[in-house]
């Protein structure tokens, strides 16, 4: 099978996803570790203003990125003047964002009185300014990546979360041991009604550096800006905008729903706070799914041509599942250790979402994966179809399911959402852009997968020793049943990179 196909592409997207991997996998799970840090320090209902507010900053990124870092993949990989493509993604980005900061400046008080933050506009103004910053670096970033300098890419995002983290370290645990003595300098920088303000201002610290590292690429700008392209290239992008909104509803509108639809006397804000946290405990799947878009999106921009190609696309699909599949079976065997972290007892109950969680990122990143097919065609629509009816199911089941099941009814909605757009992306991808993909090899690994998570349940009240030991079990029971049915395709695979 490998024979026609060639090692250097899958070496080429195993060594990016790798490096890439540097900054999203290891990055984000050092900047996991604010989560436990913060379920120690503030109570649900505070971290759920975190959770809360951070979702706006997610849906407000999409809108004002609006779909032109894959625009400018698209166009500057097939232009004769990437320069110039460059210079017009750079300079447009730029005035939206300066504009938007202009808007939130005069009317933060109105949007805070809008979304129950009354007493802080000034949260609104931080945050304005980090999706400002964060929007405007998006191009250069997405520079590196299509000049191949994985390298440069992965360590200014891993200076952004050491400076993140750092920050935070400083202002949640250092500063308040010297805020009761009236004579330290401390006082100068630091205030202890500001509270968890503070997380936004480390993070606006941290874009602020990212800015500052990023400024040589910037300044690379030709200042060529083109109206015509501008126009091709938003035609071509708002699909794409259609999508990431449409997606970020599918994955936070939930967040932003439960302080309006849950009683007060329910205690909204901490139903919030710990369905944050369960969320969060889902990273790992969201890291390994970044690592790969990053490194997936431009390698099938440069090789999306004939069967071959679509071959390989099959195979890394099969693959992808399987580290999927093993990092699913992995947290959810193991979560009971998160318990030794010292979290606030609230929050344990967060725990029954995660496997949810976990299956529903599985689902987005197989969709993400199927959805090259209407990239490479241009038929970017069909991207804005299937993430309008999964925005519009999310959005319908949040409606319904929060105000009886609380954040129980958004972890169900968001499982039910990936899950149906996987289907409908798979069966419109075969019609325009059929790939060969090993349905039955996939839906046996499935299968497995799903026989052994049902296994565990009858290790919940074992002694830990023991239910640890049956689960390691069951981890490589898995992996037994990956190698009996890859042996062949992995041993070729082998040799070939030994030649």
């Amino acid at each position: 099978m490998f024979k026609n196909l060639g090692l250097n592409p899958f070496k080429k997207l195993a060594n990016d996803t790798v490096i890439y991997g540097m900054s999203s996998i290891v990055g984000r799970f050092l900047n996991w570790w604010l989560m436990p840090l913060y379920v120690v320090l503030f109570a649900p209902d505070v971290y759920g203003i975190i959770t809360n507010l951070y979702s706006y900053v997610a849906f407000f990124m999409v809108f004002l990125t609006y779909g032109m870092e894959t625009g400018f993949f698209r166009f500057a990989a097939k232009s004769p003047h990437p320069d110039k493509v460059y210079s017009t993604s750079l300079i447009s980005l730029f005035t939206t964002s300066a504009l938007f900061v202009v808007i939130i400046l005069v009317f933060k008080e109105n949007i805070a009185a809008l979304i129950n933050y009354q007493n802080h506009p000034e949260y609104i103004l931080w945050l304005a300014i980090i999706l400002a910053i964060d929007a405007l670096t998006a191009i250069p970033f997405a520079q590196l990546r299509l000049k191949n300098r994985p390298l440069k890419f992965a360590f200014i995002k891993l200076v952004n979360i050491a400076a993140n983290i750092s920050f935070n370290l400083f202002f949640l645990l250092v500063c308040p041991k010297f805020a009761d003595n009236p004579n330290s300098i401390i006082h100068l920088i630091y205030s202890p009604n500001i509270g968890v303000g503070y997380v936004f201002i480390s993070n606006l610290l941290a874009s602020l550096i990212t800015l500052l590292l990023l400024l040589p690429e910037i300044f690379k700008i030709s200042f060529k800006f083109d109206k015509e392209l501008l126009k091709k290239m938003l035609v071509y992008s708002f699909p794409i905008l259609i999508v990431g909104l449409a997606g970020i509803i599918n994955q936070n509108i939930d967040k932003i729903l439960i302080p309006f639809l849950i009683p007060e006397n329910l205690h909204p804000m901490k139903q919030l706070g710990i369905y944050g946290a369960g969320v969060k405990i889902a990273v790992l799947m969201n890291m390994f799914i970044q690592a790969f878009r990053y490194a997936f999106e431009p390698f099938f921009f440069s090789h999306s041509e004939g069967k071959d190609d679509k071959n390989m696309h099959a195979n890394i699909m099969k693959y992808f599942v399987i580290f999927g599949l093993f990092i699913f079976l992995g947290m959810v065997f193991y979560i009971d250790i998160l318990r030794l972290l010292n979290w606030k007892p609230e929050y344990y109950e967060g725990f029954s979402i995660v496997p949810a969680i976990l299956l529903a990122n599985l689902f987005f990143g197989i969709y993400f994966a199927l959805s090259m097919w209407y990239k490479l065609t241009d038929m970017t629509r069909f991207g804005a179809y299937i993430a309008v009816g999964g925005a519009i199911v999310t959005v319908t089941l949040n409606f319904i399911l929060i105000p009886v099941f609380g954040y129980k009814g958004s972890a169900f909605a968001v499982l039910v959402c990936f899950f149906g757009m996987m289907l409908v992306s798979y069966f419109f991808g075969q019609k325009y852009y059929p790939i060969p993909y090993n349905l039955k090899r996939i839906g046996a690994y499935f299968l497995v997968a799903a026989v052994l998570f049902a296994f565990s349940f009858y290790t919940k009240n074992l002694t830990p020793s023991i239910k640890y030991s049956a689960n390691t079990f069951f981890i490589l029971i898995f992996l037994s049943v990956v190698f009996l049915l890859e042996k062949r395709e992995l041993t070729e695979l082998l040799k070939r990179n030994k030649n």
